[in-house]
């Protein structure tokens, strides 16, 4: 069953978002980690099937109001072997101004629409948006929700989308990336966190700030103990195609689509569904 979507920042962690472990199992053996591939159910010579070793969600999460600090992060419990099709994304520094006419895409197997499914063969989605000020996207939402006073975009939030094509995320695309285009690198700016539902007119999406977290993240992956290599299930390198077991729910890659792809798999509990 495949349940929400993950970055991968260097060869053992990945960033993912919180809600995706929301009243869920967190027992890093109930999933699976699959990497390198650009169809949601086939297996390929570049995909690889990863055990995770620990699931780190943060300790503030929806504390102060809904979807706060949503951010999770993935501990693998070996390296993974870095090639063409499975490279980690760049991570942006704690302070780094994103202005608004930066080039930057957004990824996922997430519905097309609040009543269209991606079909078969569940090729990898992506689209180009654009960020929109946060005060803006708070002006927008409070036309809309009766209780935007709780379910607004706060600081370590951004928003992004493309009035003029509809691009947004979507039911599925829960934890999924969004990344620019910066003169040195594609920079992970956003994962996949909230919005209002896809149908037209679209309302920009809300993602977790990633550069809000930096030094968060950079603290979990120098206090955290490597895992013990000889505890870890056996890797496995599929050849056949992935049977789907549930709706397409999330997903993620980054541009280009064959680098830094991720997917995750509940192993156990086949409701474990993700919007």
């Amino acid at each position: 069953m495949h349940v929400c979507g993950a970055v991968l920042i260097d060869p053992l962690w990945l960033l993912s978002t919180a809600h995706c472990f929301l009243n869920k199992s967190h027992a890093p053996a109930d999933y699976q980690v699959l990497l390198g591939s650009t169809q949601l159910y086939q297996r390929t010579q570049h995909t690889r099937e990863m055990p995770l070793s620990r699931i780190i969600v943060h300790p503030d999460f929806e504390k102060r109001h809904p979807f706060g600090s949503d951010i999770a992060m993935l501990q693998l419990h070996l390296p993974v072997n870095l090639t063409s099709s499975i490279a980690p994304a760049c991570l942006p520094s704690p302070g780094m101004q994103l202005s608004g006419n930066l080039s930057c895409w957004i990824t996922g197997w997430g519905m097309l629409s609040e009543d269209k499914h991606l079909h078969s063969p569940f090729r990898l989605q992506e689209g180009k948006v654009n960020l929109v000020e946060n005060e803006f996207c708070n002006v927008l939402y409070r036309q809309r929700l009766s209780n935007s006073r709780s379910h607004s975009v706060r600081e370590e939030m951004l928003c992004a989308g493309d009035f003029s094509t509809g691009r947004a995320i979507c039911r599925g695309d829960s934890g999924g990336p969004l990344v620019c285009d910066l003169p040195t690198a594609w920079v992970l700016v956003g994962l996949a966190s909230w919005g209002l539902d896809c149908w037209h007119p679209v309302y920009p999406s809300v993602f977790t700030r990633v550069n809000y977290f930096t030094d968060w993240i950079n603290k979990i992956r120098r206090l955290t103990p490597p895992p013990d290599p000889t505890s870890a299930p056996q890797i496995r390198v599929p050849h056949q195609p992935l049977q789907a077991t549930g709706s397409s729910a999330s997903g993620t890659a980054l541009v280009p689509p064959q680098t830094w792809l991720l997917l995750l798999f509940a192993l156990r509990d086949s409701r474990q569904a993700l919007r």
